[in-house]
């Protein structure tokens, strides 16, 4: 069960006496946020709006559905990060599953004894880190957490900024990820190049995702070199308010015209194959908005993400590539 943070949410309203507020969060939690918006038009007597479309993080927080809909307040439930507040009323509202780890974490117990782990998490799950290393620490397993940067408290990861888990990359054996998300442990196997597991609470198991991130690496790989065949590109601005890099875009337009190569620029909201195969004449995309579009999608043309351009420009100039997506930040 999603426990959201209502004292939170009811302490603003009455604070600020908005005229409507707005509200989302992940997928899965449309229908608590639902019932939220529910109790606070009939505790205040205010609209309040679900912004219903997808919010991936807090690079995706649709503050601009928000500013059109003349909410005086956004509620932005679910993506828990080392402050409270990114802009004016915006206001980012912690939200904890309560499902237990102890099973799960008694499982991974044969697979990992006497290794040196680092636990990490997402969002939802950072408050059962302690219990499930003191469960980890009395089976004979050896655990660390890396400490938070940027927008990281410690021991959390986004699907494209790992932090604590590259800074120990070095001094552990494998991962540990408390949750149901291969997406993010896909990152963590990706960025460190190391053995990592999933503790799953909801089907009690535990997985692997070490060939999973291969198999995703193998892919973008074989994207950056057959985008080296391309003689024209497009680059993506994203238009999502945290993914608007034009630096990024300008920087990588001028790169490959030096290159020999023609360039478009492009600006999109949304970035699938259905709206790129409406453009005409472009052999290849580079988008600048969120590197996980590029590795966990299937396009029909190569469309790289900034670590793959990066990698892109060495391929062009002769050099290597290396190891291009063992980074932890992949913007």
């Amino acid at each position: 069960m999603i426990i959201v943070d209502e004292a939170r949410i009811f302490k603003e309203i009455e604070e600020k006496n908005p005229a409507s507020v707005s509200l989302n969060g992940p997928d899965g939690m449309l229908p608590q946020i639902q019932d939220m918006a529910i109790k606070i038009s009939t505790k205040y007597d205010i609209p309040a709006y679900v912004l219903a479309d997808t919010t991936w993080g807090t690079c995706d927080l649709n503050t601009t559905g928000s500013k059109i809909l003349g909410a005086e307040i956004q509620f932005n439930i679910g993506h828990t990060i080392n402050t409270e507040a990114l802009e004016k009323n915006l206001v980012l509202i912690d939200a904890f599953d309560d499902v237990g780890f102890d099973s799960v974490a008694e499982q991974c117990t044969d697979i990992l004894k006497g290794k040196l782990v680092s636990l990490v998490t997402d969002s939802q799950h950072l408050h059962q880190m302690d219990k499930v290393e003191k469960i980890l620490t009395k089976n004979g397993i050896k655990v660390k957490i890396g400490k938070g940067k940027g927008q990281l408290n410690d021991g959390q990861v986004f699907g494209c900024e790992f932090y604590p888990a590259t800074e120990l990359k070095k001094e552990v054996d494998a991962y540990v990820f408390l949750g149901q998300s291969n997406f993010h442990a896909a990152g963590i196997a990706l960025s460190t190049n190391l053995p990592t597991f999933v503790l799953d609470p909801y089907f009690n198991e535990v997985r692997e995702v070490t060939e999973f991130a291969r198999s995703l690496k193998k892919k973008a790989s074989l994207a950056i070199f057959k985008a080296a065949e391309a003689k024209s590109f497009g680059i993506i601005i994203g238009l999502k308010e945290g993914q608007l890099s034009k630096v990024f875009g300008l920087k990588f337009k001028k790169e490959l015209e030096k290159e020999g190569k023609s360039v478009q620029l492009f600006a999109l909201t949304d970035i699938t194959n259905e709206r790129l195969n409406n453009l005409r004449g472009i052999d290849a995309f580079i988008q600048v908005a969120c590197p996980r579009i590029s590795t966990d999608n299937q396009f029909d043309k190569p469309v790289l993400s900034t670590p793959q351009a990066n990698a892109l420009l060495k391929v062009l100039r002769k050099e290597s590539i290396g190891e291009y997506l063992e980074i932890p930040h992949w913007l």
